[in-house]
């Protein structure tokens, strides 16, 4: 906790919800042994070796890399290392930390697909004083077929965008004339914040598991929680820990053999994908590129099968520096990014759905998500049903549930949140169809759908205490509607998570619009396993 006001008074709550207190090393003395590292790189082959950046004021640190799964594996450990204290640049998050090479070490030949933890730990006394952890991906070795395998696509990009590390991310930060606006440029050549990696089973997850009481002021457990324990405030929002960890230890506890990638990896080798009968992205995955949509088209379309259990397909970004630097400007692109000036306007890093992009995420993946938006927390459906109404249970993937029309997939288990991505529809003999005018792949099939919204609203809502605001609402009417005034924001502000099916080419794609649909297998949720099972089994096969 770095507030000196009582815990959970009014001002305590405040700072929790709308503060930026992100981990800023360099913002002051340090008082007591830290220890921060970083690897030169997202993913790496078997083979290469990699760089370990650490900075610590200890005179010695360990070294610990283990795989991370159903079991953790140690895979290379050091001790006694020589620990050196380096400058942090005020503009870390932006251009990178730039530490001198610790260590190299080679990933071995042996070392199979998937999250590997680099703990880093500086010890006073005999005791451990800090610990840092930091990941990084092994990726497949090259084949020519993969039967049988799930080739996950980890949300790197959104683990980047989340990132405060530093001070700065794409939603808060120390940037701009008066130090405190986002950051629309990122390194990821700096450590990963506290909650990224890892976290305890008891870390609140954004989607409320129980109902607020009658007439109560939106509540943000998660970020009291993070504030209260040290955590990053984006912890809930991104990262392996949140997401990705919980889909794969589900998927090897349950016989399905899983390789992972990262999005760098699919933005500047997209030929791993092709070996795959079955993509997986799991989570929160917000941030692509326009590379990535392509390899994905491409990949639908002379078969592939997506098996999407995400939500929030919002932004574009660009990589740079062969990955090594993220660019997203958000909702200041039409005026702050070059590619407004001088093109190419297609890579304008803003909502897909943008005019100047013209590409809907719906054309990838079935949903927008400038439909969807938020739902099941804050000031947006808080006492919501926190699952997916279901429309067409005859459809195959529920088979074997025993669901009916009008149940609610996933409310035990709270899987409809906190963001998700939906389409405009119109409801026709009880039945959900999508809207005369809306763009989205031909015979799509909505089998699920549930209400969200851009903007908290309410008889509790007290402006200035919210986190949300109106910031989205009123760019999502911007770019829906041209104009961000209040019969815009009117017209747009209510939306819908769906899950939908649809082929493309000799392909096919599964979406469950939602974020959190991770939590239905983290909490051992029947139905939403045999859906995940169906699907899973029908794109293997």
């Amino acid at each position: 906790m770095t507030d000196d006001s009582s815990p959970h008074s009014e001002e305590w709550r405040a700072q929790a919800v709308l503060g930026n207190y992100a981990e800023r090393p360099h913002a002051g003395p340090l008082t007591h042994l830290r220890i921060w590292s970083y690897t030169d790189a997202v993913s790496y082959a078997p083979g290469e070796r990699v760089k370990l950046h650490c900075c610590t004021n200890a005179p010695a640190f360990d070294l610990i890399v283990l795989r991370d799964g159903l079991v953790q594996e140690v895979v290379y450990a050091r001790q006694g290392l020589p620990g050196k204290l380096h400058p942090i640049p005020d503009d870390c998050s932006i251009k990178g930390c730039g530490w001198p090479v610790a260590l190299e070490f080679e990933i071995g030949a042996n070392w199979r697909s998937g999250v590997y933890i680099v703990r880093t730990l500086c010890r006073k006394n005999d005791t451990v004083a800090d610990t840092h952890e930091h990941l990084l991906i092994v990726r497949p070795k090259p084949a020519a077929a993969a039967p049988g395998r799930l080739l996950l696509i980890a949300a790197t990009a959104t683990w980047t965008a989340y990132n405060d590390w530093g001070g700065s991310n794409h939603y808060q930060g120390f940037t701009g004339p008066k130090g405190d606006l986002f950051s629309a440029e990122l390194s990821l050549h700096r450590p990963l914040a506290k909650g990224f990696v890892s976290l305890p089973p008891d870390a609140p997850r954004p989607v409320l598991t129980e109902p607020p009481a009658k007439m109560a002021e939106p509540r943000y457990p998660h970020m009291e929680w993070a504030y209260a324990n040290g955590y990053s405030k984006k912890y809930a929002s991104a990262g392996w820990a949140s997401y990705e960890r919980h889909f794969v230890q589900w998927a090897e506890a349950s016989g399905y053999p899983v390789d992972i990638i990262s999005q760098t990896d699919l933005h500047l080798r997209p030929e791993i994908i092709s070996a795959y009968p079955c993509l997986v992205m799991v989570g929160h995955d917000e941030y692509w590129s326009w590379q990535m949509r392509d390899a994905i088209d491409a990949y639908v379309d002379k078969g592939g099968r997506i098996a999407r259990f995400a939500g929030n397909f919002l932004w574009q970004i660009r990589l740079e520096d062969e990955g090594r630097t993220q660019i997203c400007h958000k909702y200041l692109a039409t005026r702050n990014d070059p590619c407004m000036l001088s093109g190419p306007r297609h890579l304008v890093t803003e909502a897909w759905e943008a005019p100047e992009i013209g590409r809907p995420g719906s054309q990838t993946f079935g949903l927008n998500a400038t439909r969807g938006f938020y739902t099941g927390w804050s000031g947006c459906s808080p006492r919501g049903p926190k699952g997916f109404p279901v429309y067409r249970p005859e459809h195959w993937a529920f088979a074997n549930t025993g669901l009916y029309y009008g149940d609610v997939l996933g409310a035990r288990s709270c899987i409809f949140g906190y963001e998700v991505d939906g389409l405009d529809y119109e409801i026709r003999g009880g039945l959900p169809y999508v809207a005369p005018g809306e763009q989205a792949p031909q015979d799509i099939e909505i089998l699920a759908l549930g209400l969200s919204s851009t903007i908290e609203e309410g008889p509790t809502i007290v402006p200035g205490k919210v986190f949300l605001g109106a910031e989205d609402a009123e760019y999502v009417a911007s770019v829906l509607k041209g104009s961000s005034d209040a019969a815009a924001v009117e017209a747009t502000k209510r939306g819908c998570g769906m899950i939908v099916n649809f082929r493309r080419g000799r392909g096919e794609v599964f979406h469950a619009g939602t974020c959190e649909w991770v939590a239905g297998l983290l909490r051992q949720d029947e139905m939403v396993i045999q859906v995940t099972r169906n699907v899973l089994d029908r794109y293997l096969a």
